[in-house]
């Protein structure tokens, strides 16, 4: 992680000035790694020596995950993350947008690098997912007749697709056989599942102050996510009029009647039932490979997925 981290101060670096100012306070801001970290593990347990080409690919990850993170913030409106004032709102959406565009290029730059064509294909397939889940949660919102099955579609687009394929790109790096391959594209996938749903839950009941985002904040954008779109078809008459209004309306007047709405129809408990699903079959999807400590880094990695609090 750590030569993860200079690389990233590596590849940021621009003649712009802009650019480096918005960088450097994307850097600032600190976060998870999850990614990174997670990709760094797949390719380890996959057989990589330190030091190698798989630093680079886990950065490969994490610009473009912040990319991500960038234009979603401008397309939501969001003024706090991590803890701190988005970069929208100090520097404008529109520098956040075309700052966003850079490390999505930034990324494409670095794949040309590691001079493997399987990894460009795995990463252009995943962006364009990528792309495609924004939509969907876009036409998602505002929408309190959301199924089940559209929510799960737009995590695994939004969310997991990126898990699955940082970790099959560190395996690619890591000259994998098909069958290990295989398995940590999989072992992404379910955690990148597992990661999102306890992140919709942690909407409801985390402490602001830990998680660097205000309880609600999906809600006020009328996001349909899974706690609030099984206590739409589970609890009384009157809790499905009270979610269903708030989610077409957006805002937080209702904030602590929807909360306990959500809790009474047992949304948090199915949501997160289904996390730990999703954690399982990462864990599972590891049985392929060898038995070593960062396989067991990889195992403590899905059970910190479904019990953080942040």
């Amino acid at each position: 992680m750590i030569a993860a981290d200079a690389v990233v101060r590596q590849e940021l670096a621009s003649d712009v000035v802009l650019v480096n100012q918005i960088s450097e306070y994307i850097v600032g801001a600190g976060g998870k790694r999850l990614r990174p970290l997670m990709a760094l593990l797949c390719a380890r347990a996959a057989g990589a020596p330190a030091g190698g080409d798989h630093v680079l690919g886990s950065i490969i990850i994490e610009f473009i995950h912040t990319a991500t993170l960038l234009h979603d913030d401008v397309v939501d409106g969001s003024g706090q993350r991590r803890g701190r004032s988005t970069a929208n709102a100090v520097f404008g959406n529109s520098a956040s947008v075309l700052v966003g565009d850079f490390l999505y290029s930034r990324a494409f730059q670095m794949m040309v690098r590691l001079g493997q064509p399987r990894i460009m294909a795995i990463m252009a397939d995943a962006t364009n997912v990528i792309a495609e889940g924004e939509v969907l949660q876009l036409m998602n919102a505002g929408d309190a007749g959301t199924t089940e099955s559209r929510y799960l579609d737009v995590i695994y687009r939004k969310t997991a697709r990126l898990f699955e394929a940082g970790a099959q790109i560190a395996a690619v790096i890591s000259g994998a056989e098909p069958i290990i391959e295989s398995a940590l594209a999989a072992y992404g996938k379910h955690l990148g599942n597992a990661f999102q749903l306890v992140d919709d839950s942690l909407d409801y009941l985390g402490d602001p102050a830990k998680r660097g985002k205000n309880v609600g904040d999906d809600l006020a954008e009328g996001k349909p996510t899974l706690p609030v779109i099984y206590a739409i078809q589970h609890g009384t008459e009157a809790q499905r009029a009270l979610l269903q209004r708030a989610i077409n309306e957006g805002g937080l007047d209702d904030l602590g009647a929807v909360i306990s709405a959500i809790e009474t129809a047992g949304g948090l408990e199915y949501t997160a039932r289904l996390a730990q699903g999703e954690a399982d079959q990462a864990l599972a999807a590891l049985e392929p490979l060898p038995e070593s400590v960062h396989k067991e880094a990889l195992k403590k990695l899905a059970a910190f997925a479904v019990k953080r609090s942040f």
